[in-house]
């Protein structure tokens, strides 16, 4: 099984669009051929990563599918939909390296690719926020932005949800593997929240998910 995910950037004219698209796509990408796990993803400019920071001229999917259906998915109406409104898409095609915790109550990544492979990785994070630590959870989430937009080796970065309060995660693509490391366990700002998750309790799911870049295609 390979991860696909897809940003498509629109016009503030077509959001009416994407929010319709986003009450029903899910479904129909479930329901796609192959396909084994799937979400729609509101975005975020990748600044802050509060609810401040949504976009809503981009939004995005993943989906979990067998390597042979990758064709018949990008060709298929739900993404020729969202084709015809972008002015840019962004598709990246990847292969689990390693995947811990929960998304719905699902383990959706299996790792397929040794964890000493060379090139660019994704990484993913995504959390349910408990509610009675959303506050102190924002309040922390500064420190950790200015490290991981100043860290060597990020490509880029943005902020992805499934609803704009509680449902929070990170998209980030990386020039390697270590460059990952040197961010997660070298960076004070994120050894400090990494400490504060265990003494809070921030989370009621969470999951770190790190990707071999198979193909991109597009600028993101």
């Amino acid at each position: 099984m390979i991860t696909v995910i897809y940003f498509w950037q629109i016009e503030r004219v077509d959001i009416p669009f994407a929010l319709f698209r986003m009450a029903i796509d899910r479904t129909l990408l479930r329901r796609s051929k192959g396909v084994t796990f799937a979400k729609m993803l509101g975005c975020g400019k990748g600044e802050t990563f509060t609810p401040t920071d949504a976009d809503p001229t981009r939004w995005g999917c993943l989906v979990v599918i067998s390597q042979n259906e990758l064709a018949a998915l990008d060709n298929s109406p739900t993404i020729q939909a969202w084709r015809t409104k972008s002015v840019s898409e962004f598709r990246v095609v990847l292969d689990p390296i390693a995947s811990t915790g929960m998304w719905s109550k699902q383990k959706p990544f299996q790792p397929s690719v040794p964890t000493n492979f060379e090139g660019q990785v994704v990484a993913i994070t995504r959390a349910r926020i408990k509610a009675s630590q959303t506050m102190r959870f924002f309040k922390s989430v500064p420190p950790v932005t200015a490290s991981l937009h100043s860290s060597p080796g990020l490509i880029s970065t943005i902020g992805i949800g499934e609803a704009p309060i509680g449902l929070q995660g990170t998209f980030s693509l990386w020039e390697s593997m270590q460059a990952i490391k040197d961010f997660a366990y070298k960076g004070a700002a994120h050894q400090k929240a990494i400490a504060q998750t265990a003494e809070f309790d921030w989370y009621a799911e969470e999951l770190f998910a790190r990707f071999a870049v198979r193909e991109i295609r597009g600028k993101i």
